[in-house]
């Protein structure tokens, strides 16, 4: 038997059992893509509230459908329009008389309300510095009375959602700090148990790389293995909390679960082979007599 044989056979006999370690990466993983699950809902959610905010362009009395259409067209070529309706006065009595079960026409002689061009914004825009950009581009239009929408509710969800973030973000940084440690510590005590092995490895003169190289194979599979376990608990979470609550499911973002899922699998390869490539390099340069 050659070496290489005999290393190879050494290294296949003196494999730990990686259970341990490989559930306790997939618990921290699935405990780190939980929050960032939370995290994408948390941004669907906020980016429904905004594009769910009504802007009304009113138009001036008389003002002859074909010109409040023509607004309506320009209104739906900008870029910051989702969708827009275009609401003549007859249109908004029956919504009045809808919404409040009233009939003021049956009182008044004349229709107070206006002809309106009502559109959402994406939510991209639904902040102050573009609503006033938004609102002097519209008020070119002679046909124009007021563009309105509720200001106290935009400064009081936008200052929400930035305080919302920086909570989020900072406890974003301390998981994922958290995450690389626990990681790290437990693949250590996974290849405590081999150190032996390689320092015979290295006795018997076998170089660096052909040491490190079935263990670092081993680690990418482990972390590999890992990362699918916390991604099954996290989509089994998902859907345990759309049966619970379907509202849920308008928020869904397939993208973002996608990118959610690949960076749980970069994250548990990655540093499942860095730690476990330090792991054997720290042996290798450790004297036989402090192993013990």
């Amino acid at each position: 038997m050659n070496n290489d044989q005999f290393i190879s056979t050494k290294v296949k006999k003196g494999k730990a059992t990686y259970a341990y370690s490989i559930i306790g990466v997939a618990l921290v993983l699935f405990l780190l893509g939980s929050l960032g699950w939370l995290v994408i809902n948390a941004g669907q959610l906020s980016k429904a509230f905004k594009e769910n905010i009504e802007i009304s362009v009113i138009l001036n009395d008389n003002t002859k459908d074909e010109l409040g259409e023509k607004l309506k067209n320009i209104i739906d070529q900008q870029p910051f329009t989702k969708s827009s309706q275009y609401v003549t006065k007859d249109k908004a009595a029956e919504q009045f008389k809808k919404d409040f079960g009233e009939d003021f026409l049956q009182v008044l002689d004349y229709n107070p309300l206006y002809t309106s061009v009502n559109f959402h914004l994406h939510s991209a825009y639904m902040n102050t510095d573009s609503l006033i950009k938004i609102e002097k581009f519209i008020k070119q239009s002679n046909i124009v009375r007021e563009v309105f929408y509720q200001k106290n509710l935009v400064d009081i969800m936008n200052n929400n959602v930035r305080r919302i973030g920086i909570v989020i973000l900072v406890i974003s940084l301390f998981l994922i700090f958290s995450v690389i440690i626990l990681i790290d510590n437990t693949i250590r005590l996974a290849m405590y148990s081999n150190r032996f092995l390689i320092k015979t490895m290295q006795m018997v003169g076998a170089t660096r790389w052909f040491i490190a190289k079935p263990f670092n194979i081993r680690g990418v599979w482990n972390g590999v293995i890992s990362a699918l376990l916390a991604i099954a608990g996290i989509l089994c979470l998902k859907l345990f909390a759309e049966k619970w609550l379907p509202e849920i499911r308008t928020l869904a973002s397939t993208e973002w679960m996608l990118i959610l899922c690949f960076s749980i699998l970069a994250l548990g390869i990655v540093i499942s082979l860095l730690s476990t490539h330090r792991s054997v390099i720290k042996y290798l340069r450790t004297q036989l007599d402090d192993l013990y």
